[in-house]
This record gives structure tokens, C-alpha cells and sequence, in this order.
């Protein structure tokens, strides 16, 4: 099994995970790029997952499904026009006979949702490296409780965001009074992997831990403070 990223729009990445010729796409925002992909590579999509409600998520399934219209589609209710399976926190899929858990990590959306499977988390825009999306809700509670449960998954959970946003989000981290000390070192290599427009993504739970200023939120109201400073950045 393997994961691979596929540029989609101007910073997002479509996640597409694969067994033999089999794949699962991960929110595809944009239908060009992951067609190209699956043909260039020969692979048969069974299932799409889909972590929220936003076009840059969703745009493309629509023009997917006509090439592969056996192909399921997962998602929260918030996606429920597209879907053919829609999914709740607490709820276990099995993909590549290997058990997927759903996940509650709202705030971004009142129903994004994320999914767990071994040792990767897709997580749409709940969180990013050193980053996590807006709250478009209001409901920073929500995004607040999304961060804790990313916490205490195990360090060395691969995390695969929706979006490139890790060089701007170390750089925000350096704007403020103090951050943690793994920021100007990753930022570093960041930096370099994006000069030679390389992914820096998938990160881990435990990388993010120590760069990542979110989840080190002592309360909801640092958090607040914080996710306020990152939208006027």
C-alpha cells in the first residue's frame, strides 16, 4: 500500500491511497489533475472520501464518478448530495481490509470529519503542518477539541493535509513572541523543499507537536488568540 499527492488548484493536495490497482481518492477538489493520475498510473478507483464541504474538496467528484461510477463515495452528511455511504464520528469503515476509524474534528465545517486508519490520519483542513484551517464556524470549541484529539494520537501517525501551507505557517510561528524552538530548523528545510516544489507533506503527530503552535494551545482562549493573530497574518 502506499500514499501519493496530487497537486490540485494552487495549494491543495488530493490524496490518493492504493492497494495493487486499487485506489481510494481523498477529496478531490479538482478533477483534471487526479484523472491524469489515475490513468497515467492504470488505477481503478473504488472509493472517494470526503472530509468536508468545500469545493476545493469536493469540485471534482462529480467528473471522477463519470470514469469510475462504481466507485462509493464517503462522506459526512454535510456531503450527503455526493455520497452513497455517509458516515458519523464513531463510525469504522474497512478499506484495504485494514479498519478505518471516523473521526469528529469540527470547527472548519460543523461536520468535518477525519479518518484514521494504522498509522495515517487524513484530515482535510482540521489540521495542517504547524497550521490548522479557519474557523468558518465560529465554533472555535469545536477546533479546539479537534486539536486535543489530534494530540493523542501516536507520534508517529502520518498526517496528510489538505493543503501546502507549512512554510507559511512556520513563518507566522516566528511572528510571535515566542514559539517553539523546532520551528527555524524545519522551517529551513521547508524552505528548501519548496524552492524545488517538493510536498512537504505528510508530517507526523509527532513533528507537529513540536512545531506546531496550535497544538500546543494551553486553553481555548490561547487558541482563540492564536487562530485570530494566523488570519490576519
Amino acid at each position: 500500500m502506499s500514499v501519493e499527492p496530487v497537486k490540485a488548484l494552487d495549494d491543495n493536495y488530493i490524496w490518493v491511497y492504493t492497494q495493487a490497482s486499487d485506489a481510494v481518492v481523498v477529496d478531490p477538489g479538482e478533477a483534471s489533475p487526479i484523472l491524469t493520475y489515475l490513468q497515467e498510473y492504470n488505477l481503478d478507483v473504488i472509493t472517494i472520501l470526503l472530509t468536508h464541504d468545500h469545493d476545493d474538496h469536493t469540485a471534482g467528484v462529480k467528473k471522477v464518478l463519470e470514469v469510475y461510477p462504481k466507485a462509493s463515495v464517503i462522506g459526512p452528511k454535510e456531503t450527503e448530495r455526493f455520497n452513497t455511504q455517509t458516515v458519523a464520528p464513531g463510525d469504522a469503515l474497512t478499506l484495504f481490509e485494514q479498519e478505518v476509524k471516523v473521526l469528529l474534528t469540527a470547527g472548519h465545517t460543523s461536520g468535518h470529519i477525519s479518518y484514521l486508519t494504522n498509522d495515517m490520519l487524513f484530515c482535510g483542513d482540521a489540521l495542517f503542518s504547524a497550521g490548522c484551517g479557519r474557523v468558518f464556524t465560529g465554533d472555535y470549541q469545536a477546533q479546539y477539541d479537534a486539536l486535543n484529539i489530534f494530540s493523542e494520537l501516536s507520534d508517529n501517525t502520518r498526517v496528510f493535509a489538505g493543503h501546502e501551507y507549512t512554510e507559511t505557517n512556520l513563518k507566522f510561528a516566528q511572528s510571535l513572541a515566542e514559539y517553539p524552538e523546532a520551528v527555524d530548523k524545519k522551517l529551513t528545510e521547508v524552505s528548501l523543499l519548496r524552492m524545488q516544489d517538493i510536498p512537504t507533506l505528510p508530517s507526523t503527530i509527532g513533528q507537529e507537536k513540536e512545531i506546531n503552535v496550535f497544538l500546543q494551545a494551553d486553553t481555548l482562549a490561547d487558541f482563540k488568540a492564536l487562530r485570530d493573530k494566523r488570519d490576519n497574518f
